[in-house]
């Protein structure tokens, strides 16, 4: 069940009332029926899969806490190999299966290894790695195991954040389903809007973008230069919309109803560095594997060449997660090697700032560092989207080489390859300005908090104004959502 579509508005009015209508000792009952109905809309069988992981998890939870010394570490050796190996079969399997494929075909040798005709769960990596931070976070005494199935099934299956997160933990979302939540006018309102805005940024701005950007990554050998600039800003900007307006979703219908879930996302365009940027984008990921990869390999805490190993090894896991392809591992490699080499010339950078007076404008230093890591990004972003490793080096190529040369051919009146019509490319360069605006804003004001402050008839003039563009601008409310793959 896709957030952008009329089958979820009727879903979420229908939980929600009846969520406010039940007494409280139903409702997270009804939560979880709910979730396992939204769960189902999808692939109804793969709800087995979850309910094998969350059966394991739950016992598991229960023997660490019990079981003495170190025996309970089996346990949870146990429920991290029901996680992993779930995940490594339905996600990595047959990319692993093809690769040794390869390997023994340059030996003249054949796999024989089958190959499995499964579709990925949707949501699998997500739900995965909450199941996975209970465990550890009971495991390391921070959380007391839950002696309720039901409460425990919930907290993995939480409909707003089953399928995209923001990844949660234990000590933050457990307790809220036994929290008695009142219907509250001001928090309901709020979270709707929030939802409304989700919904904008993703059918309005990512969906508007993602017809640029299809037809060029889709197709690389028939653009160069110019071309491949625009569309990949543009995927910039539409892989941010699409999954930061999934979050605003889900963390908007969980406000409604009284749950207060984790921030995703903070303006991660507007980060002067690569540390910076990740941490501002996908919060709930790169802080789970802060709390359970990179401090325990030892993080910053080591000698020099290992804390860059520890960085880099955390990038190249973050980028398999994302998919099972080499263009998703070469994206976190080239992430981690962004951060190490940062750190390496961090003094030479501050010393040359230094020196060109650069440092005394603070400003215009701040934009260079926004612009500079906005294209490193963007850069990154090419192996991301792009289909192989091949495409990918095929555009980077031809935008280092043939844009300039398309520049020029502007200049002078030469025509060039469309990439879409006039109107799609205004519409979405319109739609990116007015998104760095709502930031800018947002800078200086809440904007939810200062409508709030404004009277009736100017509130709801904003409502209807938004609600018109929501219509007037949204190209489709059928899109699948970007990290619905992962």
């Amino acid at each position: 069940m896709l957030f952008n579509s009329f089958q979820f508005l009727y879903f979420f009015i229908v939980v929600t009332t009846l969520y406010f209508v039940l007494p409280h000792k139903f409702r997270w009952m009804l939560l979880l029926v709910s979730s396992c109905y939204f769960y189902m809309t999808f692939v109804p069988v793969y709800i087995l899969i979850l309910a094998f992981t969350i059966v394991i998890d739950y016992f598991a939870g229960i023997y660490i806490e019990k079981t003495p010394g170190k025996k309970k570490r089996l346990f949870l050796i146990a429920s991290l190999i029901a996680n992993i190996g779930t995940l490594a079969v339905f996600k990595y399997y047959n990319f692993i299966n093809d690769n040794i494929t390869l390997l023994l075909h340059g030996f003249n040798a054949t796999n024989h290894l089958p190959y499995l005709s499964i579709l990925l769960p949707i949501g699998l990596s997500f739900h995965t790695f909450q199941a996975m931070s209970y465990t550890i976070e009971v495991y390391r005494g921070n959380q007391k195991a839950e002696r309720n199935f039901g409460i425990y099934s919930l907290y993995v299956m939480f409909y707003p954040q089953l399928v995209a997160g923001p990844i949660e933990r234990p000590q933050n979302l457990l307790h809220q389903f036994r929290a008695q939540h009142k219907f509250d006018y001001q928090r309901v309102a709020d979270g709707l809007k929030l939802m409304a805005w989700g919904l904008f940024k993703k059918v309005v701005i990512a969906d508007r973008l993602s017809i640029v950007v299809n037809d060029v990554y889709d197709n690389p050998h028939h653009y160069h230069g110019i071309s491949f600039v625009i569309a990949t800003v543009f995927f910039a900007f539409q892989i941010f919309c699409d999954f930061s307006g999934y979050t605003d979703i889900a963390i908007g219908a969980a406000q409604v109803m009284g749950f207060k879930l984790m921030k995703n996302f903070n303006r991660p365009y507007h980060a002067k560095s690569i540390s910076d940027f990740w941490s501002r984008w996908h919060i709930s990921l790169s802080t789970w594997f802060k709390d359970y990869l990179y401090i325990p390999l030892g993080g910053s805490r080591v000698k020099i060449p290992r804390w860059y190993f520890n960085l880099f090894i955390v990038f190249l896991i973050s980028g398999l997660w994302h998919g099972a392809n080499w263009t998703y591992i070469v994206w976190g490699a080239l992430n981690g090697f962004y951060l190490i080499f940062a750190l390496m010339t961090e003094k030479v950078r501050n010393k040359v700032a230094d020196f060109t007076g650069l440092s005394k404008f603070k400003m215009l230093n701040s934009a260079i560092q926004i612009f500079t890591t906005f294209i490193l990004v963007t850069v990154a972003w090419v192996f991301f989207r792009a289909h192989s490793i091949q495409d990918a080096l095929y555009i980077l190529k031809s935008i280092c080489n043939d844009t300039y040369k398309d520049v020029l051919k502007i200049r002078n009146h030469v025509p060039l390859e469309k990439i879409s019509t006039a109107a799609n490319l205004l519409k979405g360069v319109g739609a990116i300005l007015f998104l760095e605006l709502i930031h800018v804003i947002q800078t200086r004001v809440n904007i939810i908090q200062y409508i709030d402050s404004k009277p009736k008839y100017l509130r709801w003039a904003v409502y209807y104004v938004f609600i018109f563009l929501l219509m007037l601008g949204s190209t489709s409310t059928h899109t699948q959502f970007i990290y619905f793959q992962f």
